[in-house]
């Protein structure tokens, strides 16, 4: 049996790791790849702020799930203390005895690896597979090959490598500004959004994608106008257009589900309901679209807020409360009597037009028979009393 052995910090896993597996796979004939995601590597520090030892073992499982023939290992993670391959190797040994084991690495790897501690041992129990990604790299690295032939009697294969522009640094720099999609598998970006891993805020087009995925499809016309009132009434008022944006895109994320989902989305993440959100159970999104908004897709605690308030509204609401609400009452889309001037008023007095708003919805209400909730009503005395 051939066994690949293919560690590192993977903080995160990208592109170039899995293709650089899946080609290590192909070309040794590997009956397995055994993948570890080191614990503490002796030769660099993770950088401050990275994440846990077992977020990224989960960003290894769901980077490289699509290939067959993978192992996703603990072990290092496991040992604890600095990660020396050789203590690995002597583990892997220990249960593969009879394989051939291949250590898979980089080019800059294997220019020192006869400097690694134990490399005696390591070179003794592996056959290093080199993946070279640059046809600059192979004098370099056909020398040192040579070397290992000549002086240690060790072969070394030379794999050659797509190559694929991607790096972890990279990664974690672009997530911060809404970038790096394209340089990590779709899983592992979902994660890091959901963790908000590296600081990490969402590319705008894939939460759009993610978001109208849960909506009926008539529904999208509206989320994408109240996406657009609230940028721009974010930027009228001086608040945070992104927050707005990810929490208009957001809003009606469970819009769909009848009573019996929304309760047992209420049960999935402890939502206490009163009498007048079960009777009246489409209030019922605003809670339950918060929390999976959250816990999902990470937003922060303001943006969930904003997704929470955008139906009955409450007492002494945020500016970013207000702008949700009221950029899903007035998107391009909607047309009853009294919209023009409530749309007037929202970029003229906010506390105005919320006010105005909240009270068309309980007039509305109360025509159909609705009984209004109390928190929209306490929102309104809140308004009337500090005019």
């Amino acid at each position: 049996m051939k066994t690949g052995i293919y560690g590192g910090t993977f903080n995160p896993p990208h592109i170039g790791h899995v293709k650089a597996a899946a080609t290590a796979i192909a070309s040794l004939g590997l009956d397995r790849l055994i993948v570890l995601p080191t614990g503490e590597p002796p030769h660099k520090q993770i950088p401050e702020g990275s994440p846990s030892g077992e977020q990224r073992l989960e960003m290894v499982k769901l980077a490289f799930s699509g290939l067959d023939r993978v192992l996703v290992s603990d072990l290092e993670l496991r040992r604890g203390g600095p990660s020396y391959t050789c203590d690995t190797i002597r583990a892997l040994r220990e249960e593969y005895p009879e394989d051939e084991l291949f250590l898979i690495m980089g080019t800059d790897m294997f220019a020192t690896l006869d400097r690694w501690y134990n490399a005696g041992y390591i070179l003794d129990e592996v056959c290093p597979a080199v993946l070279a990604r640059e046809e600059d790299d192979m004098p370099e690295l056909l020398e040192k090959a040579e070397s290992f032939r000549r002086e240690l009697r060790e072969e070394t294969v030379i794999i050659r490598s797509e190559v694929i522009e991607a790096s972890s640094t990279a990664v974690r720099e672009k997530v911060k500004t809404r970038g790096g999609r394209e340089l990590v598998p779709p899983a592992v970006y979902a994660y890091i959004i959901r963790s908000r891993l590296y600081g990490a805020r969402p590319d705008f087009d894939w939460l759009r994608t993610q978001a109208y995925a849960w909506l009926k499809p008539k529904r999208t016309a509206h989320v994408a106008g109240c996406e657009a009132e609230a940028v721009n009434l974010a930027r009228r008022w001086g608040e945070d257009a992104d927050d707005a944006r990810e929490a208009a895109i957001l809003h009606d994320i469970t819009k769909k589900y009848e009573l019996a989902e929304q309760l047992i989305l209420c049960g999935k993440y402890g939502i206490i309901t009163d009498n007048v959100e079960k009777r009246e159970f489409k209030l019922l999104h605003a809670k339950t679209g918060a929390a999976v908004a959250e816990s999902e897709f990470g937003v922060s605690e303001r943006v969930r807020d904003a997704i929470q308030w955008h139906t009955t509204g409450k007492a002494d609401m945020s500016l970013l409360e207000k702008i949700i609400y009221l950029a899903d009452y007035i998107e391009p889309t909607r047309d009853f009597d009294g919209l023009t001037e409530l749309r007037r008023l929202a970029y003229e007095d906010i506390d105005g037009a919320l006010r105005l708003g909240l009270e068309m919805s309980v007039e509305d209400m109360k025509q159909r028979g609705i009984t209004p909730h109390c928190r929209t009503q306490e929102a309104i005395d809140y308004l009337r009393q500090n005019g």
